[in-house]
């Protein structure tokens, strides 16, 4: 039993382990990088997917086809049209269907056949127009055994591990497979990095930053032959592991700390706790299943629903941590809440789609969104696929019985929590009843003694006028008041006649807000959950438009991964849960043994972000516009590894990360450049840029000013003087509203996954190196070379900062000795020493640089340490840090 007391989710039977073999099997060799055989093509494998890309929205799909042409099947194409036949089967020459697509007319759309589409059909056609069986009367519905034959879609292969000689450097089953495929080519790994390049190289892709000396000193003193290993398993246990592979989570979840849609881009306050849970989850290595089938189901589990879900909370660690994992599900844009929509419909349907292409892309590998209009043009997802996948959804997200984002959060509020709050209300209520009743007093004796100053005629009718409403007051008697402004006496001027009574009314005012300030402060969870009534019904839209439902449909699977092409379909209503526990059965379904794409694209990501590509180069898409494995049987073994071992994310961590291909060096070789140019084959490690994240981090690290404190809110951001986005309040003050430095007590120096993620404020230093801005979600990071980064590491004011902290840092522990200070900079920086021509070149320049700096500057790092009456060598040596902070070296990783 679980700890919530239910049955285990995933039972860890044997037949778990017995997942099936199939086509993929017998495809596994490579051919599914090598052009079809040259045999005749025929319409299902050939010439169907063509016309499906391009024809079928106007011949094949929809209550009307253009010129009466249907394309979906071969005897339809025979048929033809208004205009007759589309095709002579054995006369290329003389069908229509092929001189239109030939002269471009046809499709009509921007986009027209390419020349090795065009060449297939004119091929099928001279072959004789051949299909690879007897057609149907009508079109098929659904998928076909050719769509069900794609590499993806075929269960996960079991390939033995190649048994490969002692020169070819195995140390993991990883290196077996790899080193197979070199061979072939002519090719070996590379030899092993040296041990420096190692410790950076595992230490940044384990936790994002540097090593520490005392972390090298450690792993240099162990001289055992297994010192590489544990290093590793140091690492792995890491707090700091989590924080790393928790960012890469967060990108294709969506993670940010505002709604988004809107220019007020409202902050999710209670975001950061979905984070949190994230950061925990991996940091004790939760089966990859069970994080999964919480964050789709987590309420589900607890048996939590929209009207138990604070009750649910307060019960137990347990439980508040299923709930919060939901959070999931309530990372995409809701604009729901945002004043004077023009159609709160569609804005509240567009929160759904978001979420499913953040479900499908991050698990599935495939833009099922496509299919949200019509058929998806070149995967075998029908329409309905996709909303049988909306289905699985509507119960929490039902658009026409919507929830805004702040209807969502449940409260953590005990009951002693409000009977506090209640008590401690009233004190101050009762205070505030005292208040009103002085300060009518201080404004009517303000307004007596006032009008002593006017003469009677005049004073009574200006007393008349103010005790008439407002609404029943005369003309007469407006101008009167126009005319006098000041017997408008209000408590924002009671100052200006008693002074006495406004410092003690403000007095006043601040014993309440201390009362106040005396409740127990009400937290909240963001998340996802259902109402206990009916399931509502899901309806195709047409052309993916609200306002036109056409037939319903059952929550289900995709069906080209159903037996037989029929999609598995879950139950409307489970018996067993309140709510419909629709979710729940996606979450089994997903990561079922016989699910052949969720284990296969997670093991994909892993291999993509210590690789710099994935053994699919299109890591969210497994489809047909997708790339092809380079290494089929790899990815298999690794994935069904990965089912087998207990979804375990350490140990498949572990596994890569001790393999050669990882351990070898990033140099080039003339062999390799001429056999393998785009190192497709794994001869050498990539050269990888770190990424943003990372580069902030390691600055702070090296310059001692990290604040390694974990968890808890985000670190707000704010505009600064030149609209540049920083870490900061945003706070302003003046009529031209300049922003104000509000000390933040080393909150700002917090590690980058901490600092809010506001989708209308990227944070400039992150912005700069491809931190992805979550209109969705990110499925990939870009990695850019441009001219603004350059210039962010040469004027922000972040970087001026920490190369003086940095700098400040080298002093303290080196001392004034220049060549101490550089052999430290050297050491905590790249975690070597300077090589000697190198520490000739250092000293050269901090006695230029000191020449030419004046005795006193302040123009390097505002408010830091070592601004003020900074001396010329510290300035010198600033200037040298900062060139280290901006180096290749200190950016890459080799």
């Amino acid at each position: 039993m679980s700890r919530l007391g239910l049955p285990p989710l995933f039972p860890r039977s044997p037949g778990r382990r017995r997942i099936r073999a199939g086509l993929l099997g017998t495809l596994l060799s490579g051919s599914l990088l090598a052009p079809h055989a040259a045999s005749a093509p025929t319409f299902e494998k050939d010439v169907r997917p063509i016309l499906k890309a391009h024809c079928f929205d106007c011949h094949g799909e929809g209550d009307q086809r253009k010129g009466g042409l249907d394309v979906r099947l071969r005897h339809l194409l025979l048929k033809g049209g208004d205009d007759g036949p589309v095709i002579v089967p054995g006369k290329p020459d003389q069908s229509e269907l092929l001189r239109r697509v030939q002269s471009g007319d046809m499709p009509k759309r921007d986009k027209k056949l390419s020349a090795p589409e065009i060449a297939t059909l004119r091929s099928w056609i001279a072959s004789g127009a051949r299909t690879s069986r007897p057609e149907p009367a009508e079109p098929p519905s659904g998928v076909t055994e050719e769509d069900r034959t794609f590499w993806s879609f075929q269960p996960i292969g079991n390939p033995q591990v190649p048994s490969v000689g002692s020169a070819g450097r195995v140390r993991t089953p990883v290196d077996a497979f790899l080193s197979r495929d070199l061979a072939r080519r002519g090719l070996q790994f590379s030899p092993d990095a040296d041990r420096i390049t190692l410790l950076r190289r595992v230490t940044f892709d384990l936790t994002g930053l540097p090593p520490t000396p005392a972390d090298e000193a450690l792993y240099l003193a162990d001289a055992s032959d297994q010192s590489y290993e544990h290093l590793v398993d140091r690492l792995l246990e890491s707090r700091h592991y989590g924080e790393r592979w928790a960012r890469h989570w967060l990108d294709v979840a969506g993670y940010a700390d505002s709604d988004g849609y809107s220019d007020a881009d409202p902050p999710r306050p209670f975001a950061y706790k979905y984070r949190d849970y994230v950061i925990r989850a991996l940091n004790a290595d939760k089966p990859f299943d069970r994080f999964l089938a919480e964050q789709i189901a987590g309420d589900e589990i607890a048996r939590a629903h929209a009207g138990n879900a604070a009750t649910v909370a307060l019960s137990g660690s347990d439980a508040r941590d299923l709930l919060t994992a939901t959070g999931f599900l309530r990372m995409g844009v809701d604009g729901s809440a945002t004043d004077a929509l023009s159609d709160r419909d569609a804005v509240r349907n567009q929160v759904v789609a978001d979420t499913l292409k953040i479900v499908s892309t991050s698990l599935l590998g495939l833009s099922v969104g496509c299919a949200q209009c019509h058929d998806h043009r070149y995967d075998p997802i029908p329409q309905s696929d996709y909303y049988r996948l909306r289905a699985v959804f509507e119960p929490a997200y039902n658009w026409k019985q919507w929830r805004t984002p702040q209807e969502r959060l449940v409260s953590l509020y005990t009951d002693e929590d409000r009977r506090k709050s209640a008590d401690i209300e009233r004190e101050a209520a009762e205070l505030a009843k005292e208040r009103e009743t002085k300060q009518t007093q201080y404004l009517a004796e303000a307004l007596t003694k006032h009008l002593e100053k006017f003469d009677a005629p005049v004073r009574d009718a200006i007393r008349s006028a103010l005790d008439t409403p407002a609404a029943q007051r005369t003309d007469e008697q407006k101008k009167l008041l126009a005319d006098n402004p000041s017997v408008n006496i209000h408590p924002g001027v009671l100052y200006q006649y008693n002074p006495k009574a406004a410092e003690e009314l403000k007095a006043m005012d601040a014993r309440i807000t201390a009362i106040r300030g005396r409740k127990p402060p009400e937290d909240f969870l963001t998340v996802l959950t259902e109402p206990t009534n009916a399931p509502p019904i899901t309806h195709v839209l047409h052309r993916g438009d609200y306002r036109q439902p056409r037939d319903a449909v059952p929550p289900g699977g995709l069906s080209v991964l159903g037996n037989h092409g029929h999609p598995d379909e879950f139950p409307s209503k489970d018996a067993d849960f309140e709510t419909s526990g629709r979710r729940l059965a996606l979450a089994r379904w997903l990561t079922s043994p016989t699910n052949p794409l969720v284990a296969r694209v997670l093991v994909n990501r892993v291999w993509m972000h210590y690789f710099g590509r994935g053994l699919v180069g299109t890591p969210s898409d497994f489809g047909a516009m997708g790339e092809r494995p380079t290494h089929p049987e790899l990815l298999d073994w690794l994935a069904r590894h990965f089912q087998e071992d207990g979804w375990s994310l350490k140990r498949l961590h572990r596994l890569i990360l001790t393999s050669t291909a990882y351990r070898q060096s990033s140099a080039t070789s003339a062999k390799g450049v001429t056999l393998d140019p785009g190192n497709q084959l794994y001869w050498r490690k990539p050269v990888q840029r770190l990424d943003a994240e990372a580069i902030r981090d390691a600055m702070l690290s090296v310059s001692g000013s990290l604040n390694r404190r974990m968890y808890g809110p985000p670190v707000p951001v704010r505009p600064d003087v030149h609209g540049q986005i920083v870490v900061g309040e945003d706070k302003t003050e003046g009529d031209n509203k300049m922003p104000v430095d509000v000390p933040l007590q080393g909150e700002e120096f917090r590690r980058s996954i901490y600092i809010q993620v506001r989708r209308s404020r990227p944070l400039a230093m992150l912005h700069a190196f491809d931190a992805p801005v979550m209109e969705v979600n990110c499925e990939r990071r870009q990695s850019s070379t441009v001219a603004t980064q350059s210039l962010m590491l040469m004027n922000s004011a972040f970087v001026l900062d920490q190369s003086v902290r940095f700098a400040g840092r080298i002093e303290s522990e080196a001392g004034p000795d220049p060549a101490r200070q550089v052999v430290l900079a050297w050491q905590l920086a790249y975690s070597r020493p300077p090589r000697p021509e190198e520490a000739r070149e250092a000293l050269a320049f901090l006695a230029d640089q000191s020449a030419g700096f004046p005795p006193i500057s302040a123009a390097r790092g505002g408010d830091s340490p070592k601004a003020k009456g900074a001396t010329p060598e510290s300035e010198a040596l600033a200037s040298l840090c900062q060139v280290l902070l901006s180096s290749n070296e200190f950016l890459y990783l080799d």
